[in-house]
């Protein structure tokens, strides 16, 4: 639906303006501030929109004539606003008289409120993209998932740079054991030198008592002759006996205690460095375990970032370039704040008119922020996407399509008689509808 004629009467500062805008493409209302440009857009937006776009003063001051308002569209419908309480009527192709619900039918309100959609948040915006291409709940999922991952992710590098930082402070005692050490393996093991040693003692003096004993004998065999047979033999036994012990004791040899005794002195101190360096290679392995787990995390988020690189690539977008990334919209690599004017401006318009396909027009006021290689691209662009805009812009040039001035729409040559408006419009004011 596209608006074919426009004719407005003592409307804020508009006294009489008719203007039939360009199907395809856009349709500039210039002239200097204050004439009543903006006017004609808050016109056509009452007429469309409803009493919630009624202007807090219609009309227009100093004008004794109730407003009035005609706007004729591409299918015959008729949308009429005079009269003193300047109701409502709309008459569809048939004839029938019809009202505000068939309107709302094909009319978007952004299309009529264009600054509504461009002072919404950034979230605000991204949404209303990702509701009209349809993945706004999945894209939101993955943008949960991603966070998630994200979070875990940089929980788990802070612990792995902690635990990579405490190994590096850690002193490391190469001529700790690599165990710790046990106070009672070290006693027993002084506990067994020591019955050793008490064994070799006794043989010690199992030998002195032989020693004895053959000391004993030969002093008796010296006494007692007659029975030097009998103690002859017993001693040659105990000459045996003697060298056995003998050849036994000589290997003997006492281990001492002194190194054993240190240790068990200097035991808290071993463990205190078997513990420490024991703490550094238990810091390095979570510092490295720690790290693998980010680099895995890195990649899930990268590939929950890719998931939503490829749901949006494959989404029917208004515009080439246009995405959506972590909840704010992304034109041409820019947020909205870093993009320029036009941009924006080129970006709304298209976003708005996805919203409702029916919906063939938007207003847009203020187009002088755009200057005319940029007016004239995006001019080209509106055109090429089949859109009727209707806009307003400071300046008298050749690129407007009708000039405001002081409440007249200028160069039209439309006889006196042919102005279906009140007879205030002073009778030496020519103008006609701009050829578009």
């Amino acid at each position: 639906m596209k608006i074919n004629k426009l004719e407005i009467e003592n409307i804020k500062r508009v006294k009489a303006v008719k203007i039939e805008p360009t199907a395809n493409g856009l349709t500039i209302v210039g002239g200097k501030n204050g004439q009543g440009k903006t006017s004609v857009l808050d016109a056509i937006a009452w007429g469309l929109g409803g009493d919630r776009y009624r202007p807090s003063k219609e009309y227009r001051e100093g004008s004794v004539t109730p407003p009035s308002l005609k706007i004729t569209m591409n299918n015959g419908l008729v949308v009429e606003r005079k009269g003193k309480n300047s109701d409502l009527k709309v008459v569809d192709p048939s004839g029938q008289k019809a009202g505000q619900q068939l309107l709302n039918s094909f009319v978007e309100e952004l299309a009529i409120n264009l600054p509504k959609f461009m002072n919404q948040s950034n979230r605000e915006k991204a949404d209303t993209l990702l509701q009209i291409i349809g993945v706004g709940s999945q894209l939101y999922e993955l943008d949960q998932k991603e966070q998630r991952i994200y979070n875990d992710r940089r929980a788990i590098g802070q612990i792995a740079d902690q635990k990579k930082k405490y190994a590096e402070e850690q002193k490391f005692y190469p001529e700790a054991p690599k165990e710790l050490v046990s106070a009672s393996q070290l006693i027993q093991q002084q506990q067994a030198i020591l019955a050793q040693n008490g064994e070799n003692q006794r043989k010690r003096q199992n030998v002195a008592n032989i020693q004895q004993q053959f000391n004993n004998e030969k002093a008796e065999i010296d006494r007692i002759s007659r029975q030097l047979e009998e103690l002859q033999q017993k001693h040659n036994q105990t000459v045996q006996d003697l060298n056995t012990a003998q050849k036994g004791a000589l290997d003997l040899q006492d281990e001492s205690t002194e190194e054993l005794e240190r240790n068990i002195q200097k035991i808290d101190e071993t463990n205190r460095l078997v513990r420490a360096n024991l703490d550094k290679e238990k810091a390095e392995e979570d510092a490295k375990e720690n790290a693998k787990k980010y680099q895995k995390l890195s990649a899930d988020v990268e590939k929950v970032r890719l998931e939503k690189r490829n749901l949006l690539n494959n989404a029917d977008l208004p515009l080439p370039e246009l995405s959506v990334e972590d909840g704010e919209l992304i034109y041409r690599g820019h947020k909205w704040d870093n993009m320029s004017g036009s941009e924006q401006l080129k970006v709304s318009t298209a976003i708005v008119r996805k919203l409702k396909p029916d919906c063939g027009f938007i207003l847009i006021d203020k187009l002088e922020q755009m200057d005319e290689d940029t007016l004239k691209e995006f001019g080209q662009w509106v055109e090429q996407e089949g859109l009727q805009a209707i806009a307003t812009r400071v300046g008298n040039g050749e690129d407007c399509s009708i000039i405001i001035e002081d409440g007249y729409g200028s160069g039209q040559n439309i006889q006196a008689n042919e102005i279906p408006f009140t007879q205030e419009a002073p009778q030496q004011k020519n103008w006609k509808a701009g050829e578009f």
